[in-house]
């Protein structure tokens, strides 16, 4: 595919959208934490490099994996999940004319072309989880602001790029500079909305933020950012930058609406609210909490009484990385140990767990998956979970209901 042919290909699969509606929700004081919705509809034409996926809007595209693609460590790239927030999206991209400027508080102002990132620089690998802040926004009653987002806005891939140290080494940074500052190609449609640009303090610089031009061994899909993205393991995505083409230096924090106002939660000990009252002075979302995700089954699923069942999904953090992966299947009274794979693929990445389980009784079966990591921090009962206006941050026990017959 031309990527200039990328939006004409859209066009088509925007006439036979299907949106997804929010579950109606109560309303008034009374905040409730349970299941983000499931078992959305698929859409039944797929978006340029994608295969058909829960869509929520085409302009600014806002795609969501299915259940289904979460029993394996990587993400394939054509059921990655999409989330732009601005709807102007260049229509095509030449890679042999891309550049990315450099300038504010350098030595010298410098502009790079995709060709020399590629073969100037030390190419390095970071295998990551890419998580929206409001992945599961759907679980919080009252509704939060948002796409109601079941539990798929979140994926796994193999980044590959540069280090973004070596690249602002080149601009060299003068003393007394503290924040770099990001912004890509996407735009508003009205002249009044901001810039969609995201601030990284020097302090949050090391050897695993890259910019990447690859991810699972090809160039970056048309939707997750091609030709080259901001990649910060351990954080929420709303800072890991698409089409970045500009990195401005400075040595004051620059104030701006995706940094001041969205993505942002209470800043107390329970990082909570309520709708009433919002709680003030707030913080931003950063570093990702532990989750899990099963796979396998799915909601509304059939099992065979005294059958051989793999209960099989995946599990993550910030990068302190997952201990152990539990299952309970009496709701939450006992928990056993699900068999995780070796971590090889480090520890940004989702780690995959699988479960044998025999069900002998026929009728409702609840199946629960519950994640801790090294620091001892572990997903928590949907009761335990307050609520924020952003409805972010979820990470209930996963549940999935299935039928034995």
């Amino acid at each position: 595919m031309r990527r200039r042919d990328f939006f004409k290909r859209s066009i088509v699969a925007a006439t036979a959208l299907t949106a997804t509606s929010a579950v109606a929700k109560e309303s008034g004081s009374k905040t409730i934490t349970h299941q983000p919705i499931d078992n959305q509809k698929i859409s039944t034409v797929a978006f340029p490099e994608k295969q058909p996926m829960i869509t929520y809007s085409d302009r600014p595209p806002l795609l969501e994996s299915p259940r289904s693609v979460f029993t394996q460590t990587i993400t394939p790239n054509d059921q990655f999940f999409v989330r732009w927030h601005l709807p102007e999206i260049p229509t095509y991209i030449d890679p042999n004319k891309f550049t990315i400027k450099i300038d504010g508080e350098v030595e010298r102002d410098i502009t790079i072309s995709l060709h020399d990132l590629k073969t100037k620089f030390e190419p390095v690998e970071v295998t990551a989880v890419l998580q929206c802040g409001g992945n599961s926004r759907s679980a919080f009653t009252p509704s939060a602001g948002g796409i109601q987002w079941g539990s798929g806005a979140v994926g796994n891939a193999k980044w590959k790029g540069v280090r973004l140290r070596e690249v602002l080494e080149r601009a060299g940074i003068k003393k007394g500079a503290q924040w770099i500052g990001f912004n890509g190609q996407d735009n508003a449609a009205y002249y009044e909305t901001p810039n969609f640009v995201r601030e990284l303090h020097l302090d949050e610089l090391n050897d695993h933020v890259i910019l990447a031009f690859e991810m699972n061994g090809e160039d970056l899909p048309y939707l997750n950012g091609y030709p080259l993205r901001l990649i910060i393991p351990g954080t929420y995505s709303d800072s890991w930058v698409k089409m970045l083409s500009h990195i401005t230096v400075t040595t004051e924090y620059q104030k701006l609406f995706f940094m001041d106002v969205a993505y942002r939660i209470p800043d107390n000990d329970c990082e909570c609210e309520t709708p009433e009252k919002h709680y003030k002075p707030t913080k931003p979302i950063t570093k990702m909490n532990v989750k899990s995700i099963i796979g396998y089954p799915q909601n509304g699923s059939k099992l065979h009484a005294n059958s051989h069942t793999v209960v099989r999904g995946v599990a993550f953090d910030d990068g302190h990385g997952i201990e152990n992966v539990f299952i309970s299947i009496d709701e939450g009274k006992t928990w056993e140990k699900a068999l995780l794979d070796d971590g090889s693929a480090g520890r940004y990445s989702f780690r995959a767990f699988r479960f044998t389980l025999n069900p002998s009784n026929y009728g409702t079966l609840t199946i629960m998956a519950k994640a801790v990591n090294r620091m001892g921090e572990e997903q928590l009962f949907d009761h335990e979970i307050k609520w924020n206006h952003g409805g972010y941050k979820y990470n209930g026990i996963d549940t999935v209901v299935v039928e034995v017959v």
